[in-house]
């Protein structure tokens, strides 16, 4: 029947156009009307169905967590809802971009939800990406190793995400579609028919999608993260998404210290002790000139 609303989960969307999964398992191509209403790949929305058979977003129910990032024109712009994982795929080659990691870290610490590394392609191995690994571990951030055509670490990954949503990020050409399709042991395009064109159409490949791994867990792939910088109103509360920075922050001279060249800086100190890894730091510097320049 039309009209009636009902409950779903957002599993699709490209601009203004969604695909959403109703409680009984079945897909409906929607559509977002008005601005009030900004739904996420990962809301639960209640929608209703029109006489034509689109679907129309009424409603978000309230958002556990939700990922963002800043666009390019320094805005807010949302990427997931209801994350409880961040999962960060690095490389030998391309060679990694550690403070595009550190951004990606900072935001799952900011959330207050777990975040994991995958160096992808270890089959090719590279022993210089070791070192800068074992800072993650030391950290406390659980590391997998994998490689598709080798087969290597695909179990441990899934694993790892079940029980979880997570999203998938990273460089381009890092090889996260082919751990997708890896994981779902199909083409990821085919899954739950979200390749129809009577869905998102041409936009399947440039739309954030929910997968269903096999083993459990849910996976969102969502192509426009490639370049981001997590969304933080106040450059004070940058701090604290450097887990290593804690314990030091009650320790500097100043309540109001910026951890640049402060006087009786505790962070600082510790970065010259050898306890905070020197290229953590420079994230740090790099992450809080930008939020400095945005609250500017």
């Amino acid at each position: 029947m039309t009209g009636i609303e009902r409950r779903g989960l957002i599993v699709a969307r490209h601009r203004r156009e969604v695909v959403i999964e109703d409680t009984a398992g079945e897909n409906w191509q929607g559509l977002i009307r008005g601005r009030d209403v900004r739904p996420l790949t990962g809301d639960e929305v209640v929608f209703r169905v029109e006489p034509d058979g689109t679907a129309v977003v009424d409603t978000l129910l309230p958002r556990r967590t939700v990922l963002e990032r800043i666009d390019s024109r320094g805005r807010p712009e949302g990427v997931a809802a209801n994350v409880s994982l961040l999962t960060i795929v690095v490389t030998s080659e391309p060679a990694p971009d550690w403070q595009l990691v550190d951004r990606y870290l900072v935001a799952a610490a900011l959330m207050q939800i777990d975040a994991a590394l995958v160096f992808n392609k270890c089959d090719l191995g590279d022993h210089a990406l070791e070192s800068p690994l074992a800072i993650y571990t030391k950290l406390g951030y659980r590391v997998c190793r994998t490689s598709v055509v080798a087969a290597q670490g695909l179990r441990e990954l899934a694993v790892l995400l079940d029980k979880n949503r997570s999203v998938l990020l990273g460089q381009s050409g890092v090889g996260k579609s082919s751990l997708l399709n890896a994981l779902l042991a199909v083409e990821a395009q085919a899954v739950r028919g979200l390749s129809s064109r009577r869905l998102l159409g041409r936009h399947t490949t440039s739309a954030a999608v929910l997968h269903r791994l096999p083993g459990g867990g849910e996976l969102i792939d969502s192509p426009g993260v490639r370049r981001y910088a997590p969304v933080i109103a106040d450059p004070a509360a940058l701090p604290p998404g450097f887990l290593e920075f804690r314990p030091h922050l009650d320790a500097c001279r100043f309540n109001d210290c910026r951890h640049l060249g402060d006087l009786g800086c505790a962070v600082q100190a510790a970065v010259e002790r050898g306890e905070i890894e020197p290229q953590r730091y420079l994230s740090y510097v790099a992450m809080r000139r930008v939020l400095d320049r945005l609250a500017d």
